[in-house]
Order: structure tokens, then sequence, then C-alpha cells
């Protein structure tokens, strides 16, 4: 038999699904790790793999990882990682975006607060090493330590980075920037799902993984969800990622850029369909408010008792902290959780009714400004799972709903190896 194993290093954990040619899946694996703990990021990977059944592992021929988008560090010529990692959700300070501002050009994707290249500033001005440093994704490092091939990363992840998906190229504002930098290794891109190489053979030994495994460049972790929910490529299909943040994308013919918005657009080749784009954005509404509040049980429980056929009247813009990417980018947007009433039930409706809204808004913003018709939503991630906020968000969008095919992200994962493949 042959197998396909995608990772997904997620805002919320870490999953690895193995699933055999026909697409079926034949083991699964989860962990938890501290997405701000490089050494923890290293260990869960050779954990989560070694949970898998030995002869699903003796059997896998490729290995795709998804991470955190906008999730970098540096590390030297050795691999070793000599700066705690930016996560996806760190916000850079403001004389850093306005260094972004002066070397990008005006409205360009990276000039955000929370992009890859804006924290690749920030992690260079406190960079003391005078070797060789390379800025990797997460996704990046993480394939590096299975196949050791330093400096490559794929073009979903360098997107926030810079790289130009259309040109396939680095463009030249940045690189005339790199020239400044000598020291600064930028990463080589690649297709996602594009073998790099094979394991490195002590790793294969350690973890019962064939000699002739091949290491893929990645992907993020929201990119792989969709595959995961969809399972096909048609043109107007969106889903709707709910966990800790919120990610809306939609499978179209062209892209659509507007930083103003904080709306990007990630290249996606077809082995038939040829050159599509995932346009969408990101938005830090989502589970992790949530979580501020309710436990498992108390969201479960207060669900329940929502009708979500009536319209909860508390506007929210229910953010973790400070800030926002979409579909307002603004790095200084207040949340706004007042009046709390003292029904928690009602608290609760307040909070989903605001998300489904915001949900309506990006989804109209994306069709606003050019992308593809949308023809039906699929929901991937925990919030999937939550049948009256799927109500909600029912009656805000007013766009036919689908059960995501999968929805797990590293599912995603392991269907780009498998296509590729």
């Amino acid at each position: 038999m042959n197998y396909f194993l995608g990772i997904d290093f997620g805002t919320s954990g870490v999953r690895a699904i193995a699933i055999d040619v026909n697409g079926a899946v034949v083991a699964i694996a989860r962990a938890d790790y501290n997405i701000r703990d490089c050494e923890s990021w290293e260990v869960t990977l050779y954990e989560i793999i070694a949970r898998l059944p030995i002869d699903v592992r003796q059997n896998t021929r490729k290995i795709v990882i998804d991470g955190t988008s906008a999730t970098v560090l540096l590390c030297d010529r050795h691999g070793k990682v000599i700066s705690s990692p930016m996560i996806y959700s760190d916000t850079c300070q403001p004389e850093i975006l306005e260094k972004v501002k002066a070397i990008a050009p005006p409205q360009h994707l990276v000039c955000s607060a929370t992009s890859s290249f804006a924290k690749l500033i920030s992690l260079v001005q406190t960079d003391r090493s005078k070797e060789e440093t390379y800025l990797l994704h997460q996704a990046d490092w993480l394939s590096y330590l299975l196949h050791g091939k330093l400096g490559v990363s794929d073009y979903h992840n360098a997107l926030k980075l810079g790289y130009d998906p259309e040109l396939l190229r680095y463009p030249e504002w940045l690189s005339a920037w790199a020239e400044k930098n000598p020291r600064l290794v930028l990463p080589e891109i690649f297709a996602p799902s594009t073998c790099v190489g094979n394991i490195q053979e002590a790793i294969a030994s350690k973890l019962n993984l064939p000699l002739d495994c091949a290491i893929a460049a990645g992907t993020t972790d929201s990119n792989a969800a969709f595959f995961a929910a969809v399972g096909t490529t048609e043109i107007g299909t969106a889903v709707t990622s709910l966990g800790s943040t919120m990610v809306l994308k939609i499978l179209s013919d062209r892209p659509v850029n507007n930083s103003q918005y904080g709306i990007y657009s990630h290249r996606f080749d077809h082995p038939n369909l040829g050159c599509l784009w995932l346009v969408g954005g990101a938005s830090n509404v989502g589970g992790a408010v949530l979580r501020q509040f309710f436990n498992d049980h108390e969201l479960q429980v207060l669900s329940d008792r929502i009708d979500p056929n009536i319209s909860s009247l508390l506007d929210y813009y229910p953010l973790p902290k400070i800030g926002d990417r979409f579909p307002i980018n603004d790095p200084h947007l207040l949340p706004r959780l007042e009046p709390r009433p003292d029904n928690p039930v009602e608290f609760l409706h307040g909070l989903l009714e605001s998300m489904a809204r915001i949900e309506a808004q990006g989804y109209r913003l994306l069709q606003e400004l050019g992308a593809s018709p949308i023809q039906k939503i699929y929901t991937a991630g925990g919030g999937a799972k939550n049948q009256v906020w799927t109500k909600i968000r029912d009656r805000h969008l007013r766009i036919p709903m689908q059960d995501a095919i999968q929805t797990e992200a590293a599912y995603g994962a392991a269907l780009l190896a498998k296509i590729s493949s």
C-alpha cells in the first residue's frame, strides 16, 4: 500500500492524517503544542508521526506539512533557531510598519503589521549573529527537520513575505532590500507539494519511515483546511475556517489583492484546471474569543438554549486583543464586547451573531472587489460542529451551505501530497 501523510501545525494543536491512494483516511494522530516554542514544535513533530501505526509509517510515500500563516523565525546555517518565533497574530510596532511602507509599494499586501515581511524586519533588527541567517516559516522549518535542506519555502507561505505568485519570483523591491542585508538568506520558493528531497536517513530510522519517503514543500493551515473541506475544485466554492481565528476563502479564476481590507490571493496550480486563486482574508475574530469566556461544555449547553432564528440585538466586534486584519485591516481596532448581559446565553448569542455578521461582511467585500461569484460555502474548523452557530450563519449568508468533506486541515495537506504524486 502507498500512503500520503498530511501534518497540520495549526493555531490550536497538531494533527496528522494518513490517506490511501483513494483518499480514504487510514490513520489519525493528535497532539497539543506550544506555538511560541520551537523546541515544542520539533518534539511534537516526531511524537505525532510516531503515534501512527507502524505499517502506515513504513508505507508512507510523501509528507506535506502545513503551518500557521505568517509565523516566522530566524535560524543559522545549521538550522538552529536564533530567534523566538513571531506567530501569525503578533503585531509589529508602528515604527516597523513605517519601515515596511518605505520599502514596499503602496497598498502592497506586506504593508500590514502582521505580515511576514514586517516580522522579518523586526527580527533582523534584533539579530546579533555575524553569520548567515535564514528566514523560515513554521512549515518550512518543520519540513527542514525531515529533509535537511535549509532555505526552502512554498508560494503559499511566502505570499505575506512579498513573493509574487503571478510572476513566480521575488519582486525587485524585495530583492533590492535583501541585497542590503547580505547575511540574510531568503528561502527558495517552490509550488506547494513539490518534492524537496527524501527524508534524512537518521530520521527515517528513528520514525520507521521508508528511505524513499518524499518530503514536500508545504502550505498554510487555512489553505490546507480549504482543500480538506471541499475535496473538489469548482470555481466559486468558498470555505469558512472557524478555528481560533476566522478565515474566508473563495476559489476564483482571477486574483484579488487589496491591503486596505486585508485581502490577498494564493495561487493554486491545478493539474487539470490550470492556474486558479484562493481569494480571501483572515480575521482575528473566532474561537479564541469564545475560549476567553466559555469552556467546551458551556459552549455546548448554552448554544442549545439559543434560538438561532431570532436575531440578537447585541452588536459586538469580538477580538481577543487589539487589532484585526480582515474585513477591517486595522492594528489598532479595539475589541467591542459591551454591553455584556447577565444571562450567559444572551451573551453567547450576541457573540455568535456578531461573528456571523462579520463573516457575511467579509464575503460581500470579496465579491464587490472582483472574486468569482460564490456558489456554495463549506465550513471547516472546530466551529463547524456548532449547529446553532451554523443556523445563525445561514441566516446572514443566504448562500447554500455544505458540510465539509473533512474538517481537519491535515486531511487537506495529505490530499496535496496525493494529488501531486
